[in-house]
């Protein structure tokens, strides 16, 4: 019987179409410059979408991209553009797209892992993805944002800079703080277009794009900070105006005092608004750490596509031997028992018929990967069974890194 809703990548004129479907979706609009802005981003190649005849009711596409993992820097498939038509849903069709785009990546040795950013939690489990990386929503209250005496803001100094003058510096900003931190993506011009777009319906009721860049006493670009101003009063007539920092980066702790600084010093607007990693140091250099309301959220999650050889192309924090019992019913290339060995530099995963040390999903491996979800943790809720006594704990302690990963956003429009 031949399949309902058959899937093809899309053609150059179906662009259009299939885009403000797949917008739609998400509650969107996409303005002819939207669109034209999208096109020049999407591979046409990598995309994949149903037809209920000659009518796009679902999509999904891959950005190629690379992301810092722990110890390495690795190519993974950016999932995006995921939706389907709501006079489509329940239909199985989120499923096709899903199980084409991972048996696609697998059969052509692609990427070995694939990343999205979800607008809803509960989807992609089913899928064998799992939440990689946690951040902290952050709301300052400015007033109360004192910093600790003796701490050390260099003798730099603060620029604001348009557009034009601030993105090779802070591309190039970027690029060095990137390579060094677990969770941060590469950033091709395409995508730096995205993330600078400030075209006003972009803009969420919030003033133009900011650019405040930061230099040392040698006049190097050592940080910089994007931000957006929301003037807003709430019922009672009190100002409840924020400074929403879209992205900071820093290569050294005094651009990064010294950012914050000026960030807490902007004039007539009370609060800030940052998404932070999980192990933000900003508390620490406050008077009263109580200045900043937290809360927690999952962010970028993760799946492997090729347990060996994503396991592989990371390293670990202590050398490790280790077998692990892989369920993936949706990928099932991934069943079966995988040796682990690292030491140092040198890792090797490969298939055993040893016995299994620990037992487990794709998805709890997928969300330990990148060493914020920890498999200790997973144990707890169940997901995670130990089969040989002190390998949870050792395991554990081996995927961990220094840092919490972060995810800086970013990537594209719309959201995964």
């Amino acid at each position: 019987m031949p399949d309902p809703y058959p899937l093809r990548p899309v053609a150059d004129g179906e662009f259009a179409v299939w885009a403000r479907m797949i917008a739609d979706t998400y509650g969107n609009d996409l303005s002819d410059e939207d669109l034209t802005r999208e096109r020049a981003a999407v591979e046409l190649d990598r995309t994949i979408a149903a037809f209920d005849g000659h009518t796009p009711v679902g999509g999904a596409a891959i950005y190629t991209r690379c992301l810092t993992v722990p110890g390495a820097v690795l190519p993974v498939a950016g999932v995006t553009w995921v939706g389907v038509a709501p006079t489509h849903r329940r239909r199985g069709i989120l499923t096709s797209l899903m199980r084409r785009q991972l048996t696609d990546l697998h059969d052509s040795g692609g990427e070995p892992i694939a990343v999205l950013r979800p607008s809803e939690a509960a989807i992609y489990g089913r899928f064998g993805y799992g939440p990689a990386t946690r951040q902290s929503r952050l709301r300052c209250d400015k007033r109360a944002m004192a910093f600790r005496p003796g701490t050390d803001f260099g003798d730099g100094t603060i620029e604001l800079l348009d557009h034009d003058r601030a993105r090779p510096v802070i591309e190039g900003v970027y690029d060095q703080v990137r390579t060094t931190s677990i969770g941060w993506p590469d950033r091709a011009r395409r995508f730096w277009d995205s993330r600078l777009d400030d075209a006003p319906h972009s803009r969420g009721g919030a003033t133009a794009l900011r650019c405040a860049v930061h230099r040392d006493a040698a006049g190097d670009t050592t940080g910089y900070a994007l931000y957006r101003i929301r003037r807003e009063r709430d019922a009672l007539g009190n100002d409840t105006s924020t400074v929403r920092i879209v992205e900071l980066a820093a290569v050294t702790r005094r651009a990064y005092a010294s950012l914050w600084r000026f960030a807490a010093g902007i004039d007539l607007v009370p609060w800030i608004e940052y998404e932070a990693a999980a192990d933000e140091p900003l508390p620490y250099l406050l008077n009263d750490p109580r200045a900043l309301h937290s809360t927690v959220v999952d962010r970028l999650w993760g799946r492997l596509v090729d347990v060996e050889r994503a396991l592989a192309g990371r390293r670990y924090s202590t050398p490790l031997d280790v077998v692990l019992n892989v369920r993936d019913e949706f990928c099932p290339w991934n069943t079966g028992h995988h040796r682990l060995q690292a030491d140092g530099s040198r890792v090797v995963c490969e298939r055993t018929t040893a016995p299994a040390d620990l037992q487990l999903t794709a998805a709890e491996l997928s969300a330990a990967y990148l060493g914020g979800t920890t498999l200790a943790s997973l144990a707890a809720a169940g997901r995670v069974q130990e089969l040989r006594t002190g390998a949870l704990a050792h395991t554990t302690r081996a995927f961990r890194a220094d840092h919490e990963p972060f995810y800086p956003g970013g990537w594209a429009f719309p959201a995964y």
